[in-house]
Order: structure tokens, then C-alpha cells, then sequence
């Protein structure tokens, strides 16, 4: 068994901002170092991936496509085998690094010194409850939100690059590529943080704590994701009965449209079908409809998405410090647990 830090000794002075930060640094030092560790390597490969291994996939694929049907010709497909596997493990990265945030932040950050003890020796030492969370709060969020940031940003510039260069790169309304691309992941991180924390208050057992707080940020994840597509007013793109519905983008739902501007559910997928000539027939239809998100939607989504799981995180982080408060206001006064 790990045995609690010591805290430093009792001077009877209000312990400084700077002192709680190396303390805190000090504390959870093994995680600072892990964390440094995969920003660092996911961000190595990122750079990999958005440097050589598109442009050796590219040409590959350029070779592939000057050969002539049924053709034999040469080409590296391990470039493009390898770029497929590398972008997938990447994508993976940066859409975890928020969970990694939650499981620390509830088994470590609160719940694992709620446990053990190590909060009543900080209380004794001048640090109000108030205070010792909002530090445990601010710098982590601080540096989550740079080196998460980093992360999107170095995962965007990667998939740019092969962007119409690799005929199987993912589009950008692909679920992983959508919201590794954008602001979503640094939002969803800073949730996982007040979530953690406040997690690790109210349970407090460390693995509880983590496993409660990654399974719920799963959930939140889910939830704003199912919301996503009607968090911006949608553009409605009609074709005709012959070429079936039509638009690439967030699909958000789509049929027939008839003479008299109702809209129905679609029998079938295209009027060049017989059967299905003759039932869009029946209903009267005169064509498709299909309601989406275009690429110029992709920011507005990911920033409203984004302003909603910030909102979250407010939320969760009010409600760690109304628990907090609840936890403290007994006969111990105002820094001993109740």
C-alpha cells in the first residue's frame, strides 16, 4: 500500500498559490509525466503522419489510378496500408485523451487523496476547501486544454493533407475524423476533469471514482453527439425522382416530396427501379428530399457542441464545490471535514 504524501509542515501562515502548485505538481508528478509522455508520442506520430506517410500513400495512390483496367502494374501498397493504420491509431489518440482526463482527475486528483487522508493535512496547513479544489482544478485545466488542443490542431493538419490526395482518406462528417478535427475533444477533456473531480468527492474511493467518471463521460459523449446535428438549422437539398436522394454531409433525415409540398417517408432509393417507379408513383411524389449539414456547417457544429459540454463542465465544477462545501460546514470548522 502507497502511503499517503506528508504534507508540509504546519507554519500557521495561509499556504501561497505558487506553494499549492508544486505541491500539486509534486503529488501527481507520475501522471504529469505520463500524460507529457502521450502528448508527446501522439503528436510524433501525428507529424509522421501528416508529413511522409501521406505523401508515400499519395503517390501510391496516383500509381494505382494511372493503371489501365485490368492492368497488372505496381505500386506501395504498404504506404497505404500504413498511412490507413497510423491515421485509425492517431484518430483513437485524441478522441481518448478526454477519458484519460476523467479516470485521473476521479481516481487520482480528489478521489485517491479523499481516501487516503491527504485533504485533512492540507486543511490544516491554512488551505481553505475552496481553495485547494480551485487549484486542483485550474492548472490541470490549463494544460488539458493546451495539450489537447495541440493534439486536434496537429490532427487536422494531418488529415488536410491527405485531403484529396488518398482516395480512401475519411471525409469530414466520418463520426472519429469529425470530432478529432475540432474543438469538440478539448471541451469533452475539461468536462472529464469536473466530472473526475467531482466523481472522487462524492465517492471517495479512487477506482469508484475513475471507473464512474469514464463511464459517464461516455455517456455525456453520446448524448451531445446524438444532439449534434440539431444544434444548427439543417440545408434541404431536392433532386428528382430518377437520381434518388442526394448531398454528402450530416445526414439528418430525407424522402419524397409530393405536389402539394408534403413530405413522406421514401419507399425506395431510386425511380430507375421499376417497383419503385410505380410506388413513388402512387404517392404522388415528384422528388427527393434529404435535410443535411454541408461542410460549412463543420464549425458551427463543433463550436456549438463545444459551448454545450463547457456548459457542462461549469455545471459539474459548481456542483464540486457545493459537495465540497456540504463536506467541510460541520462541527470541524471552517477547514476539517464534517
Amino acid at each position: 500500500m502507497t502511503a499517503a504524501p506528508t504534507a508540509p509542515a504546519a507554519t500557521g501562515r495561509p499556504v501561497h498559490a505558487p506553494r499549492q502548485l508544486r505541491w500539486l505538481l509534486r503529488l501527481h508528478r507520475p501522471a504529469v509525466l505520463a500524460w507529457t509522455a502521450f502528448v508527446l508520442v501522439t503528436g510524433a506520430a501525428l507529424l509522421w503522419l501528416g508529413g511522409p506517410l501521406t505523401d508515400a500513400s499519395a503517390a501510391a495512390w496516383k500509381e494505382y489510378d494511372a493503371c489501365a483496367l485490368f492492368e497488372r502494374c505496381s505500386y506501395d501498397q504498404d504506404a497505404i496500408v500504413r498511412y490507413k493504420d497510423v491515421y485509425n491509431y492517431t484518430t483513437l489518440a485524441v478522441l481518448t485523451a478526454p477519458f484519460l482526463v476523467a479516470a485521473w482527475a476521479g481516481g487520482s486528483l480528489t478521489g485517491r487523496e479523499a481516501e487516503s487522508g491527504t485533504t485533512r493535512l492540507a486543511w490544516t496547513q491554512g488551505v481553505t476547501p475552496a481553495r485547494w479544489l480551485a487549484a486542483r482544478l485550474a492548472l490541470p485545466a490549463v494544460l488539458i486544454a493546451a495539450s489537447t488542443g495541440l493534439l486536434v490542431w496537429l490532427h487536422r493538419l494531418a488529415w488536410t493533407a491527405g485531403e484529396g490526395r488518398i482516395d480512401t482518406a475519411k471525409p469530414w462528417y466520418d463520426f472519429a475524423t469529425f470530432h478529432a478535427n475540432g474543438t469538440v475533444p478539448v471541451a469533452l477533456a475539461l468536462a472529464g476533469l469536473c466530472l473526475g473531480a467531482l466523481e472522487g468527492l462524492l465517492l471517495r474511493r479512487s477506482l469508484a471514482a475513475l471507473t464512474t467518471a469514464t463511464v459517464v463521460l461516455g455517456g455525456l459523449w453520446a448524448t451531445v453527439h446524438t444532439a449534434l446535428p440539431h444544434l444548427w438549422p439543417t440545408v434541404t437539398e431536392v433532386s428528382s425522382l430518377r437520381n434518388g436522394p442526394s448531398g454528402a454531409g450530416i445526414a439528418v433525415g430525407e424522402g419524397v416530396l409530393t405536389a402539394d409540398g408534403d413530405r413522406l417517408p421514401a419507399p425506395c432509393g431510386s425511380g430507375m427501379i421499376s417497383g419503385c417507379r410505380t410506388e413513388l408513383a402512387d404517392l404522388g411524389a415528384t422528388g427527393f428530399y434529404r435535410d443535411l449539414h454541408p461542410a460549412a456547417h463543420y464549425w458551427p457544429l463543433q463550436l456549438a457542441a463545444s459551448a454545450v459540454l463547457l456548459v457542462v463542465a461549469a455545471l459539474l465544477a459548481f456542483a464540486a464545490f457545493r459537495v465540497l462545501r456540504l463536506r467541510t460546514a460541520g462541527p470541524a470548522g471552517k477547514g476539517g471535514p464534517a
